[in-house]
């Protein structure tokens, strides 16, 4: 049985109630999510000591104790990644399988400093949206696209990744510029790839499934929306990669998603001027 250890802000978190079920599933009882460390308590929620007896999992007073223990390490702190680099600065020096819980990091310089770290010390890493692993997209021909629509939840800050992801997934990582297209109710960004080809992407409300409409320089155009238990279909592509220690993610595609939320924000104070993005 492989060990898999948690470090996060605080264990009382969607991902972190959901992860063990599922990866213990997925694994078919070949690995466990058996230590934890949460940096503090959550506020207004379970303390880390009542989430680690609810979901049996043995909470740990140090970072260092969980890597030392662990076979296979999961940063999460899903929501907020500015303490990414705190939590991963040991993980990263470990030459252990890490899984960095998405959005990866705050901004660009920081994706870097994290994937530098790790090919310093020889960690297998990644970093994705569950998204990209919907069998709807990941099914969708990659040649010839030259426009994208997306649309999705959630606000901006913390969901555009998961219609970004995919974007980039599909257009490739080498996106030019942003513009900020949206309202305060729903967010909108243009993201523009070059050689005539862009995609928008749009937050259209709670209950607007994930979809794109895709339309390829031969005319065609197709329409999906992410109906695929995705996040089943990441839980194996993450047993895979702790079982092999081959992220199933390019970094310069992570890079280019980090970047394009980063200026993407920044864009939102300019409205309807294009920001051009770092190469």
């Amino acid at each position: 049985m492989k060990k898999i250890g948690f470090i996060d802000l605080h264990l009382d978190q969607f991902h972190a109630n959901k992860y063990p079920g599922w990866i213990e599933q997925a694994a078919g009882n070949t690995m466990k999510v058996m230590y934890a460390y949460g940096k503090r308590d959550k506020e207004n929620g379970l303390t880390n000591e009542a989430w680690s007896k609810e979901y049996e999992i043995e909470l740990l007073s140090s970072i260092e104790d969980v890597v030392e223990r662990s076979d296979y390490l999961i940063v999460l702190s899903p929501d907020n990644p500015e303490f990414h680099e705190e939590l991963s600065l040991l993980p990263l020096q470990s030459g252990k399988p890490t899984y960095i819980d998405k959005t990866f990091a705050p901004d660009r310089s920081a994706a870097i400093r994290l994937f530098d770290l790790a090919a310093k010390h020889n960690t297998p890493m990644y970093s994705t949206s569950a998204l990209r692993f919907a069998s709807e997209y990941a099914e969708l021909d990659r040649n010839g696209i030259q426009t994208i629509n997306s649309w999705g939840p959630g606000a901006f800050a913390n969901y555009s990744i998961h219609q970004i992801e995919p974007i980039v997934s599909l257009m490739g990582p080498n996106p030019k510029r942003v513009m900020y297209i949206g309202t305060p109710d729903s967010p909108a960004l243009l993201i523009d790839f070059g050689d005539g080809r862009q995609a928008a992407v749009n937050h259209m409300g709670e209950n607007c499934p994930f979809t794109l409409g895709i339309k390829h320089d031969d005319d065609s155009f197709k329409q999906v929306t992410a109906q695929s238990n995705f996040f089943t279909l990441f839980i194996e592509n993450l047993v895979n990669f702790f079982e092999t220690g081959k992220p199933a993610v390019d970094p310069a595609e992570t890079i280019a998603v980090m970047t394009i939320i980063e200026y993407g924000l920044k864009a939102a104070d300019t409205p309807y001027v294009w920001v051009e993005l770092p190469v």
